[in-house]
């Protein structure tokens, strides 16, 4: 009890920093969101005409996306959703770097009503990372 007490702050700290962990493994789960990963998203591209919707910034972009990707970036989307309304039935992919804004995004438009939202886990650097084509 007094290891308890003598170290609460330390014991506090890596009890929140462990449930940070789990919750980035099961989070989008739990938000309903289905996550694919570089190579089952590319499958959504090539065999299901997935829409790809880019949520990171202009400048982001410009360095490197995915071929015929649309960007919205994520603090436009809320105004601009209305622009993906033909694909609320449609397969769509959406991506940022690493998944965290795109997660984001998928939990917007599914409260929308679009319902086949899949978040790219890993983002680009995941897409990168599988050897995958990027435009520029």
């Amino acid at each position: 009890m007094e290891f308890i007490s003598s170290n609460f702050l330390a014991i506090f700290m890596a009890l929140l920093s462990g449930s940070m962990l789990i919750w980035s493994f099961v989070g989008n789960a739990v938000r309903g969101i289905k996550e694919v990963d570089a190579r089952t998203a590319l499958q959504l591209i090539n065999h299901k005409e997935a829409f790809v919707l880019d949520v990171r910034e202009p400048a982001e972009f410009k360095e490197g996306h995915i071929l015929n990707a649309t960007l919205i970036p994520l603090g436009k989307l809320s105004q601009r959703v209305g622009e993906l309304e033909k694909y609320r039935d449609h397969p769509m992919v959406v991506v940022c770097r690493s998944g965290n804004r795109s997660g984001s995004a998928c939990a917007l438009l599914s409260k929308q009503g679009f319902t086949q939202v899949h978040n790219l886990g890993g983002g680009m650097m995941g897409w990168q990372g599988s050897n995958l084509p990027v435009s520029k």
